[in-house]
Formats: C-alpha cells, structure tokens, sequence
C-alpha cells in the first residue's frame, strides 16, 4: 500500500500492508488529517520512524476474530494509545499512560497516513450518520481539547485565555467557550482569530494586550516560550494547561510556579465520546478549519503545506 513513510526524511512510499492481530480490526482509511505533532515527528521529536498520522476515519473491512465481525463494513473513528492491556493502569483509568504503550503514528505503530491501518477493537468508536468524514477526521484532536474540561473544574463566567489559534487552539477555545467560560484566544494570524470569533470567543492578536490574572491559561502555541508566556499571564492560584509538544528543549525559571502557587497541567490525549456528540450535534463544526484536502498521491506536498505560517488543516485522501 501507499503511505507517508518517515524514515530520514518522510516521503511517500509503498509499503507491505498491515494484517490485523488477535483483538484487531483492519480499516480502510478515507482522511487523515495532518497535525502539529505530525510535523514536529518530521524534525525529529520522539526518534520516531515508520508510518505518521494518527488523525483518521474510515471503514472495517477485516477483523482477526470472527466474534467481532459485527464490526465489518462499520465507519469509525480510533483511539491512538494500545495499552498492554494487562497492568494496573490499563486495568484502571489509566490505560492511556501505559507505561508500555504504543502510540498510533507516534511511538512503535505505523500511522493512518496511509490506504490502510490496524487498531485494536476496542479502540475503535462507531462515528454517527451525521457526522461526515471532513468532520469526523477531527475526532482525536477535539478529544484533545475535551480533555481540558475533564481535568479541569470550569467555572461558568471565570476567565479563559488559549495561546495560540492554531487547529488545536480554536478547538479548545470552542470546548471551553460551550462550558459557559469567558474565552479570549490570542494569536498572530487575522484569518485564524476571525474564526475564534466565529466559535464564540473573543480574540487579541498580542499577548501584550490581553490584561493578566486569568483564571486559567491554555498553552498550545508549539512553541519553546509558551510557557513562559502562560506563567506570566495567570493569576495567582490559578491553573495553566500546557498542550504543546515540540522538537527542542525549553528552559525557564519555575520559582513563579511557587511563589504564585500555580497548577501547571499537562494535558495530551482526550475522551472520544463527547467529541462526537458534540460534532453530531452540531456544538462544534471543524469543517472551516480544513484548508485543503489532497491526494495522499501528494503527501509530501500535502506536510509542506501544513507548516505553511496561517495553515490551518490539510487533510488526505487515501482514495485519490
């Protein structure tokens, strides 16, 4: 099959196709969708080499156990951790954060920029009629942004600012904004807070001029200072989430950490079943954050243009 294969550099490349193990299903990818974290793998981060993406829907078409063949010919969406399904985390609530994990497209599991891809059953989650596939992509990353408000009490009318108006950011933003809080999305790029706007939010083009002492601070710039940016813009007590991931190293003095008693949080991967109520009822419409779709024919192309400065999302499409 075809896929965007990272090796030295990422290119596209025929590899062997995946066959399903015990426990799980083959599917037929028909969009991925091209994230920060897919271009940071590129430079580097994680040491990662094999198949990228892990942003996708698409269709069963095998699975590796009869009894599960109710889920043949199903539209679905998946969760990238594979847990080893047998220590304590995985049989408690922390199969995410198994310490033996893989990860879909990231760590030690070929990705879903590619025709086809394997997950476990269990994995999987059932996407709604009403959810078409350019939306139904968006799945994981608004699960991401969900997970803020699972770990994260938001009070009603308390005081949000996200940095960054990126995919993830605008996500974010829309999560919280529906949790009834006061949003502000700050960013650099006109087009991208027009769209923060639309979502519900306000939007201010500077950090500079956003007043400080928020009640809570959502970092997901990409970016080395970001968090340096965060710390100074909450209030004492206060809680800053940190979303980014990135190739390099940061460095910053953690005293304001304590001194201001700060909650710093790390947030990464998030729960699938409120991200598609929401995209089947219509509270959260990612359809104007795609940019292009393009052939994964293209997909070289197709990570070049993601890291376009004001790219939103690209998507592929493994059929073209």
């Amino acid at each position: 099959m075809r896929a965007l294969h990272l090796a030295t550099s990422p290119r596209l490349s025929t590899v062997t196709a995946p066959e399903p193990r015990s426990g799980e299903a083959l599917v037929r990818v028909s969009r991925s969708g091209i994230c920060a974290t897919d271009v940071h793998l590129s430079r580097g981060y994680m040491g990662f080499r094999g198949v990228l993406g892990h942003e996708f829907v698409g269709v069963v078409t095998a699975v590796a156990e009869e009894g599960q063949g109710a889920w043949v010919g199903r539209r679905v969406v998946g969760e990238i951790n594979l847990g080893c399904g047998q220590c304590a985390r995985c049989h408690g609530a922390l199969p995410r954060h198994c310490a033996t994990r893989t990860v879909l497209g990231i760590l030690g599991k070929d990705g879903c920029h590619a025709e086809y891809v394997t997950l476990p059953v269990a994995n999987l989650h059932p996407v709604p009629d009403a959810v078409d596939d350019a939306r139904a992509v968006f799945t994981e990353p608004l699960a991401a942004a969900f997970e803020v408000a699972e770990q994260v009490h938001l009070e009603p009318g308390s005081r949000a600012l996200v940095l960054g108006d990126g995919k993830l950011g605008l996500l974010v933003a829309r999560v919280l904004v529906l949790a009834g809080v006061d949003v502000t999305v700050v960013g650099r790029h006109a087009r991208k807070l027009a769209l923060a706007e639309r979502f519900g939010a306000r939007a201010s083009p500077e950090a500079e001029a956003v007043p400080g002492d928020a009640d809570l601070v959502v970092e997901a710039t990409g970016s080395e200072r970001g968090l340096d940016r965060a710390l100074g813009l909450v209030r004492p007590r206060g809680t800053v989430v940190l979303k980014s991931t990135f190739h390099g190293a940061t460095t910053l003095p953690l005293a304001p950490v304590v001194i201001h008693e700060v909650t710093l949080v790390g947030s990464r991967c998030g729960p699938f079943a409120p991200a598609l109520r929401a995209l089947a009822a219509g509270l959260v419409d990612p359809a104007p954050l795609v940019d292009q779709t393009v052939a994964l024919s293209e997909a070289p192309r197709a990570l070049e243009e993601a890291q376009r400065p004001g790219a939103l999302k690209v998507l592929l499409d493994p059929s073209a």
